[in-house]
């Protein structure tokens, strides 16, 4: 709640600003209220002012640099350019787009030093210029630490990635699907000029016209008017960025929401239109007439989000049919952010629907369920199964409704569904109509054409993930590629994205799934599954490999296998349920240097992946396959993170255990230094730490080592106040499980040391000694 409120209240305070600054520029608090309410009551922003920390962030900070813009250009001190510097390096931060203001104030900036009458002036504006550039490339780099290690390389790699974003989503435009690197050059116009107020976008095209008139009519006046110049640079930051969208063919998706800042040049624009018709009428009543215009507008457009509150995020204009059922769920997407499954959460609370045995609700709903009220969400049966409901939202190009006998439950705004509540049907009997028939495919699922013209999806044994996590690339040759829609038609094939957890359900360790095909005939089929998934047959020689070329490391719930540069993990009976809690891996380096700069300070990396992705079921056994690094490995600490928290089990193991039991034999021909739960021997500028018999349970808990000097002078400088050197260190790290034994070797520091204690104490609030030696005079 407190993430929601935040985000709101900076909303709230772009609206502040865009009052302020419509009023400075146009001289009347009549047309700054007029600015600030339009800025707020855009439906689908006010929506996102609740949810979406990215976009409502960025737009808030693109009103703060228009602010700061205004504030610079009218004091022209060193300062206010350096402040506007921070402003506009703050929101480049938070989306590349606003490297259209780096771009537009010294574009802005240069006029200045054109028109100037005086080298004084020039000079002011090259000085001013400057103070902006260094303020805003600083605090770009200063925020972003990913520029740190190349700071040009990766500010082109960047700004790259504007046009070839590598997430690539479906989504439903004009009664089309498209990928978002497919959208028409119109995509964000269209979307923009259907989800706003319409006489905000009548109001917004005035006062375009009237700066673009003003700088028609006299050019050399309007680049020396300040307010007409600086009306130029916000129009400028509201085509650009759409020009250069289209221009270099962005990816873009779920309608402008990455777009969302125009809305603040744009409410601008639309205030400057509405002082433009008022400047222009001369009688009073004319005056005021426009301004009830407007209010009525402000009016109509408040009345609307009442009225679709709470989903005033799927708002639609006129400019669309909105009244015929389902006509907009079959044009284009609605509620992709599954805000509406609020409610089908609170209408399962609030139902007596009694659910079937062992049912559970649908893991899709986790998001929803993570804001409902602890109490509220213990009386949900929710838990990591998929059951017999799913909820359907967004874009359908056939809205046909399924059987009424399925629809447990419809939500609508503007006559159309945004979800249902479905109760999966025929699934039982769709994987026993499968028994025993060649599949068409043979992969990861078992595919099956059945006689209706679906695909069927079977898997024995599975797991919830694999149908719950499962997305499903299907490419469909036809035979005549004049069935084909109309843009797929040069490919000669129909790509389709299909997410497996709206199809399908596991039960009983069996998963089945309904695939609807196109209803032209089909000449051929390609599958590839995202993420990957080992088929069984990958599985099986994962396992072999295992078993006949690598080396048993450690055996637990799962028996952990080095197998050329993986680690295979096989549990022999396998329990399908078992493979859903996380895996993990820590991988220690023999060299620190060769970790990702992240992760030095801890001295491994943590790895973490799903069974579902790098495992496979083989008959009744199960096999994952994940590689090491393709640095140099000392020792490997790895098992499953239990739902609950803390470990399903765990192990640990060196790769390479022959340093340690040399350094065991060599200490065991010396004399102990200290005797206890660890004996602890000298060696060449170390310690070794020996027990026998050990087990993981004996190096579990981390241990202390502080060293005492002879001379204070010796230590590091940090640890002087406290007169010895603390090397306490982890058995992971240090050390190596052989033949029933433990040996850890920790280096000494080469200053003359006066004595050291040591041992082991229990992790918790309160760290606990479970024992302790100490030596000296140190030998």
């Amino acid at each position: 709640l407190s993430q929601h409120l935040l985000i709101h209240l900076s909303f709230l305070t772009g609206g502040a600003l865009a009052y302020l600054l419509a009023r400075r520029l146009s001289g009347n608090s009549l047309v700054g209220l007029f600015a600030m309410a339009l800025f707020l009551l855009h439906p689908r922003l006010f929506a996102h002012s609740f949810f979406n920390s990215k976009d409502i962030a960025f737009v808030v900070a693109f009103i703060i640099a228009l602010y700061l813009a205004h504030r610079a250009f009218k004091r022209d001190t060193l300062w206010a350019f350096a402040l506007l510097g921070v402003g506009v390096g703050i929101a480049v931060n938070l989306r590349i787009m606003g490297v259209v203001l780096l771009a537009a104030i010294p574009a802005l900036r240069a006029l200045d030093f054109a028109f100037a009458s005086s080298w004084r002036d020039r000079k002011r504006a090259l000085l001013t210029t400057g103070a902006f550039a260094l303020a805003s490339l600083l605090t770009v780099y200063a925020l972003l630490p990913y520029l740190w290690a190349d700071p040009i390389g990766r500010a082109v790699e960047w700004w790259t990635t504007l046009s070839a974003h590598p997430t690539i989503l479906p989504g439903g435009f004009r009664g089309t699907v498209y990928l978002s690197d497919e959208f028409p050059a119109d995509y964000v116009p269209v979307w923009f000029s259907i989800t706003s107020p319409p006489f905000a976008l009548l109001l917004g095209l005035v006062g375009a016209a009237a700066v673009l008139a003003g700088v028609v009519r006299a050019p050399l006046s309007a680049f020396r008017s300040a307010r007409l110049r600086f009306m130029l640079f916000v129009l400028a930051c509201f085509g650009l960025p759409i020009i250069a969208v289209i221009l270099i063919d962005a990816n873009v998706y779920h309608a402008w929401r990455q777009l969302y800042f125009l809305w603040a040049p744009f409410a601008l624009l639309a205030a400057f239109g509405l002082a433009a018709l008022t400047r222009a009428l001369r009688r009073p009543r004319l005056r005021a007439a426009v301004y009830a215009a407007a209010g009525l507008g402000l009016t109509a457009t408040l009345i609307s989000m009442a009225l679709l509150h709470p989903n005033q995020q799927v708002y639609f204009n006129f400019f669309v049919d909105r009244a015929a059922p389902e006509r907009l769920r079959t044009q284009y997407e609605m509620d992709y952010w599954r805000l509406s499954t609020r409610h089908a959460v609170e209408w399962l609370l609030q139902s007596d629907l009694v659910l079937p045995d062992g049912a559970t609700i649908a893991n899709r709903l986790d998001f929803e369920l993570s804001i409902l009220p602890k109490a509220d969400r213990e009386r949900l049966p929710h838990g990591a199964r998929l059951d017999a409901f799913v909820l359907n939202y967004g874009f359908e190009l056939d809205a046909s409704e399924q059987a009424d006998e399925f629809i447990l439950r419809r939500f609508r705004v503007y006559d159309n569904t945004i979800l249902t509540i479905e109760r999966k049907g025929g699934l039982r009997e769709l994987y026993e109509a499968t028994a025993g028939r060649e599949p068409l495919i043979d992969s990861v699922f078992d595919v099956h054409r059945l006689n209706d013209g679906e695909l069927a999806l079977v898997k024995q044994p599975c797991a919830p993930s694999f149908i719950g996590k499962t997305h499903m690339n299907l490419r469909i040759t036809p035979v005549d590629p004049n069935d084909l829609p109309p843009r797929r038609r040069d490919k000669g094939f129909e790509a389709q994205h299909r997410y497996l957890g709206v199809y399908g359900a596991e039960f009983d360790g069996k998963c089945a799934a309904r695939i609807p095909l196109p209803d032209y005939p089909v000449a051929a089929f390609h599958v590839t599954w995202d993420p990957y998934l080992m088929s069984e047959a990958e599985g099986r020689e994962a396992m072999r490999r295992a078993r006949e070329e690598g080396r048993l490391l450690a055996r637990a719930a799962y028996d952990v296998h080095l197998a050329g540069n993986d680690i295979v993990y096989i549990q022999d009976p396998c329990d399908p349920m078992g493979t859903e809690p996380v895996f993990y891996m820590d991988v220690a380096p023999e060299r620190t240097a060769d970790l990702p700069e992240f992760w030095r300070s801890l001295g491994y990396e943590r790895f973490r992946f799903d069974f579902h992705q790098y495992g496979a079921f083989v008959g009744e056994a199960c096999a994952a396959a994940f590689p090491l690094p393709d640095y140099p490995v000392a020792a490997v600490r790895t098992g499953q993170s239990a739902h609950e928290g803390g470990d399903a089990w765990r192990a640990e193991f060196s790769l390479n255990p022959e340093p340690y039991r040399s350094a065991y034999l060599s200490a065991m021909q010396r004399e102990p230094l200290a005797r206890g739960v660890f004996d602890v021997y000298p060696a060449d500028g170390a310690l070794v730490y020996a027990k026998e018999p050990c087990d993981w349970n004996d190096t579990e808990e981390r241990f202390f080592l502080h060293v005492i000097p002879e001379r204070v002078e010796d230590l590091p400088e940090a640890r002087r106040e406290f007169g010895f050197d603390n090397l306490d260190f982890t058995f992971f790290l240090n050390g190596a499980r052989f033949d029933g034994k433990c040996a850890a070797v920790v280096p000494l520091p080469d200053y003359p040391i006066e004595s050291v204690r040591t041992g082991q104490f229990a992790s918790g609030a309160v760290a606990v000694e479970i024992w302790r030696a100490e030596f000296a005079p140190f030998p």
